[in-house]
């Protein structure tokens, strides 16, 4: 059974794995996808220093469970509902929302997304979701591939007149604890789910 679970992804371990139903199942996985990160942008649970949402959690969870090119569609998928002006980013609202937004202080953490979404895909491609630890750090890797053109792209917007000082105030240091719980969180969920998997095909 190992050898059959080898080198796939959760998804893909899972319903159809061929036919019309592999696609069906693919385009399900995606509006699930955005609807999960829309949501998950909007709950701010109450934290210190700063409210936490689940969106890192939910871009990083799914980027490992889909895989690369499933996990990178769902984030693009995202932006572009976004792009169209739907109002489902964090701080996006009435009268900010859009290419407008998207175009803002956020900008490259959106950017970011996408690129986490991609490499965690890639780590569980290769085993990293099966392992606590492991998982554990394809979370770290992934929590800093958002910061770096987060950080880049707010530097570019604001260091010049506030310094890179307040930059790394706004953006950085208020969110390491909550991104701390949610990186223990998932460190735990893919591999239960993985194990969850074995013990129903077992």
């Amino acid at each position: 059974m190992a050898s059959i679970l080898s080198n796939k992804v959760l998804s893909e371990a899972i319903l159809p794995s061929e036919g019309s139903a592999l696609w069906i199942k693919r385009v399900v996985l995606v509006v699930l996808g955005i609807a999960a990160l829309a949501i998950a942008a909007k709950i701010k649970i109450p934290f210190w220093p700063v409210p936490l949402t689940m969106q890192t959690f939910v871009v990083l969870t799914v980027g490992a469970a889909y895989g690369m090119r499933l996990g990178v569609a769902t984030m693009l998928g995202y932006l572009l509902v976004g792009a169209l002006g739907f109002d489902i980013f964090a701080t996006s609202s009435a009268e900010n929302f859009g290419l407008a937004y998207m175009m803002g202080g956020t900008g490259g953490y959106l950017v970011g997304f996408v690129l986490a979404a991609a490499v965690l895909g890639w780590l569980a491609r290769k085993g990293w979701d099966r392992s606590v630890v492991k998982m554990a750090a394809a979370m770290l890797i992934g929590n800093a591939i958002i910061y770096l053109p987060g950080l880049l792209w707010l530097g570019q917007l604001y260091a010049e007149t506030k310094g890179w000082a307040t930059v790394l105030d706004w953006g950085l240091w208020p969110f390491l604890a909550g991104d701390a719980l949610k990186l223990a969180l998932a460190a735990l969920v893919l591999p239960l789910a993985w194990k969850a998997v074995g013990e129903a095909r077992g």
